[in-house]
């Protein structure tokens, strides 16, 4: 029954999908507008993907201009590589603004701001600390990290020359990890940015009239003066993946989903928590894909949720608890492996989890012991213990008749037992009971 359900909800789903009404998207404006989005994420392949579709909706619509709000901690060189390649082939100039005032645009982020057409930033803004770290999990040897550092610093080169921006700034942001306030950024000579706004109207204002040199050379005057301003956002699945893609997130759902598949284990049938499991981990699995994950920090944590398992199984006095949880808590602190704090799993989200799985645990041994000390209430073990009373004399040897359980059974004994009095059963032996005086 659960199953037939799940599959008509994803059949709904499905449908919803095809027919357009959970990615539907405002009918494309007719006359001059700009296209308005705001990108508040890591760079990855869905932020790429919604970054990607903007332009091209822009591109269809002969629109004056695409503006992103750009605020990152950075991302995957990939993606940036991605959006910067449909970034520069685009009909449409692109401005990038980084805000608003205390926003930053670092690593990825400072990539696509200077190979935008248009680079802007609010005031308390800044850009920068490019220097590239390893996407695999796996830590780069000398050599490895001098190549991918000096092939971003060669790229970021090669777009700072190209939008005639500060080359040296931009070398030194991927090479030195360097980053800029909106004035270092904006007084440089020549400078990194082309203006400082307040925001979008602002920006638009500063704008209006301007001449801007595409990447290929030619040159466009902006006319944004009166132009509608057409803002647009994620579809529906875009959000939820791009959700997804958060150390946090991918770490409760690897926990949650690991967690499912042990109920499932536990109680086989009852299917609503197996599939709930799997479908959390193949979310998680797909946030692992996006993020720079350390895979033995997954395999510490999948090793830390086994032993709170065998927790149940194996009489350990806690020391298989004390080991899971220092296996969770080493694994998370691990799981992500890159400098910056937006990209790694929260220490005070790693210790309710894993404190919570230990409380679960905990619990779960506890109804174990306590299952295990009680006495049977049916079968041949149910009657050893039972009291009753012997209905005639048994002497050591002899045969007699007892009544216990509310049923009249033929008993022996090894002491000599009164009729009358009260017996108490030591053992059973087909149809016979073996009983004592109490």
């Amino acid at each position: 029954m659960h199953a037939r359900a799940a599959w008509k909800i994803a059949g709904l789903v499905a449908a919803l999908a095809s027919s357009g009404v959970l990615n539907a998207q405002p009918h494309e404006p007719d006359g001059a507008a700009i296209y308005s989005a705001e990108v508040d994420s890591i760079i990855h392949p869905v932020s790429a993907e919604y970054m990607i579709e903007t332009i091209d909706r822009a591109d269809r619509a002969g629109a004056v201009l695409v503006v992103f709000t750009l605020r990152t901690p950075g991302g995957l060189v990939d993606s940036t590589r991605q959006i910067i390649t449909r970034m520069l082939a685009a009909k449409t100039p692109v401005a990038i603004f980084v805000g608003p005032s205390g926003a930053r645009a670092a690593s990825a982020g400072f990539l696509l701001t200077i190979a935008a057409d248009v680079a802007a930033m609010a005031p308390g803004t800044h850009i920068g600390a490019a220097h590239p770290v390893s996407g695999n999990g796996e830590k780069m040897d000398e050599t490895a990290a001098k190549k991918a550092a000096e092939d971003v610093a060669a790229y970021a080169r090669a777009l700072a020359g190209r939008r005639h921006r500060n080359v040296k700034l931009a070398e030194e942001a991927v090479n030195n990890s360097r980053a800029f306030t909106d004035e270092e950024a904006r007084s440089a000579s020549p400078p990194l940015v082309d203006l400082v706004a307040s925001d979008i109207p602002d920006l638009l204002h500063q704008l209006d009239g301007r001449t801007v040199t595409r990447f290929d050379g030619t040159a466009v005057v902006l006319k944004t003066g009166g132009a509608r301003v057409i803002e647009l956002t994620m579809t529906l699945r875009q959000r939820i993946l791009s959700a997804i893609a958060h150390p946090n997130v991918a770490y409760l759902l690897l926990s949650l989903g690991t967690l499912g598949l042990t109920i499932e284990l536990w109680s086989p049938g009852a299917v609503l928590p197996g599939v709930a499991g799997g479908l959390a981990l193949l979310l998680a699995f797909f946030a692992f894909q996006i993020l720079p994950v350390n895979f033995a920090g997954v395999l510490l944590i999948l090793f830390g949720l086994t032993l709170l398992v065998l927790e149940l199984k194996v009489t350990s006095y806690g020391l298989l608890t004390v080991g899971g949880l220092a296996s969770l808590i080493f694994g998370s602190m691990i799981l992500v492996d890159s400098p910056l704090p937006e990209l790694q799993v929260s220490l005070r989200f790693v210790l309710p989890i894993a404190l919570g799985f230990a409380g679960i645990s905990a619990f779960l041994v506890r109804l174990a012991v306590a299952s295990q000390r009680l006495r049977p209430v049916t079968g041949v073990a149910a009657m050893i213990g039972e009291v009753g009373q012997a209905l005639t004399a048994i002497e050591p040897g002899g045969l007699g008749r007892v009544m216990t359980h509310g049923e009249i059974w033929t008993a022996v004994a090894p002491e000599s037992i009164a009729e009358g009095a009260r017996i108490r059963v030591t053992a059973v032996d087909g149809l016979t009971l073996t009983v004592r005086n109490t």
